[in-house]
């Protein structure tokens, strides 16, 4: 029966650490744990075809100056430079707005 516990719960936790590891955005998106931040974000990197949509991963800036790495998409294609400000949660993206460059955090 303790063979049988263990063998159950090593079972969840290799499916668990599954789900985050390919469902990462899913489960940022619903975790309570993880805060919504602003991300400033300058493109540079070519978008990948998303089903009629650009997807787009980029490095960012937090307002503490901390790097994050955020995923969107958009309908239209970005020019590189153009610079964003993103509502992000984990690697999940609630929204986000086209700034200019003097409203890009200092650090």
């Amino acid at each position: 029966m303790k063979k049988r516990n263990l063998f159950s719960f090593l079972v969840a936790i290799v499916m668990i650490a599954g789900l985050y590891l390919f469902m990462r955005e899913p489960f940022d998106r619903f975790n309570p744990m993880i805060k919504e931040e602003h991300v400033y974000v300058k493109v540079q990197d070519e978008p990948v075809d998303d089903d009629g949509r650009y997807k787009y991963k980029e490095q960012g800036v937090t307002e503490s100056g901390e790097t994050k790495r955020v995923v969107f998409s958009t309908s239209t294609r970005l020019d590189q430079g153009t610079f964003l400000k993103v509502l992000a949660k984990g690697t999940y993206t609630a929204d986000y707005k086209f700034i200019k460059e003097d409203e890009m955090p200092s650090n």
